[in-house]
């Protein structure tokens, strides 16, 4: 893409990423009682599950993945993306099975008509490896939204998350919750237990994500090391770690949170 081109998709992803926070519609109520961590993974290199989901199940929590059916079992120069045993094996050790597009296509770049073929392709996928009857959670590649589409993401999800480095507090857009990178460098990662420390002094629900778990991890990813300690040391402070659809079982059904 040109370079003014990739100018213009940048200050455009920045435009909607603003309006898609402040126009109304629906909202969710986040509690203030408890601070709540999601640790979420998206397209969901193979170490993700080898790695990352082996570190959360080890601590007694589960994260949430966000899958693309089209990258299923895909080799590239720093990483595999997982097969389709490997996204059977989350659902079957307790984690939460999340929607990405099928393609992995920034949805801004897709037409209504395409976007909806694309988000109904990776359904069918992923209900072939872990059936289920209500709406899954989704993830924007890209952590890029679409002003034009929300009504598609409203239709089909409970929510979608896009980056923006903050914290879920008081009454959000499910439709674009905020999350928070874990990403190289490797000092950056370690240094993210700051926002736990934020957390705790401000409590609401800060979502994780993060892609490859690896001795070498991509420029989006972490080493296991480095994310034993996040795990670890939000657990030390107290914090409820679950994946996206319990947190959010917990904020519909108001019970509380302990």
């Amino acid at each position: 893409m040109p370079e003014i081109l990739n100018k213009l998709d940048y200050w455009s992803d920045r435009i909607t990423d603003r309006l898609m926070r402040r126009l109304p519609g629906p909202r969710i109520h986040i509690p203030t009682s408890r601070p709540i961590v999601s640790f979420t993974f998206d397209d969901v290199p193979d170490t993700a599950l080898t790695n990352g989901a082996h570190i959360l199940e080890n601590h007694g929590v589960r994260g949430t993945f966000y899958i693309a059916g089209s990258l299923e079992g895909q080799v590239e120069p720093k990483r595999t993306l997982i097969s389709r045993d490997g996204c059977r094996a989350l659902a079957q050790q307790g984690h939460e099975i999340g929607c990405h597009t099928f393609s992995h296509t920034k949805v801004s770049h897709m037409g209504n008509r395409k976007l909806t073929d694309d988000l109904r392709q990776n359904k069918d996928y992923l209900d072939a490896i872990d059936p289920r009857d209500d709406r899954r959670n989704f993830a924007y590649p890209y952590n890029a939204g679409s002003l034009w589409g929300r009504g598609i993401f409203q239709k089909n999800f409970q929510t979608c998350r896009s980056g923006g480095e903050r914290i879920n507090r008081g009454s959000v857009n499910p439709v674009f919750l905020s999350g928070v990178e874990i990403r190289q460098p490797e000092s950056h990662a370690l240094g993210l237990t700051s926002w736990i420390d934020t957390l705790i002094a401000e409590p609401g629900w800060l979502i994780f994500f993060t892609h490859d778990i690896a001795a070498q991890p991509t420029d989006f990813g972490c080493t296991p090391e480095t994310f034993e300690r996040l795990v670890a040391y939000t657990l030390e402070r107290g914090c409820m770690v679950l994946p996206v659809k319990d947190a959010l079982d917990q904020f519909s059904a108001g019970r509380p949170l302990s």
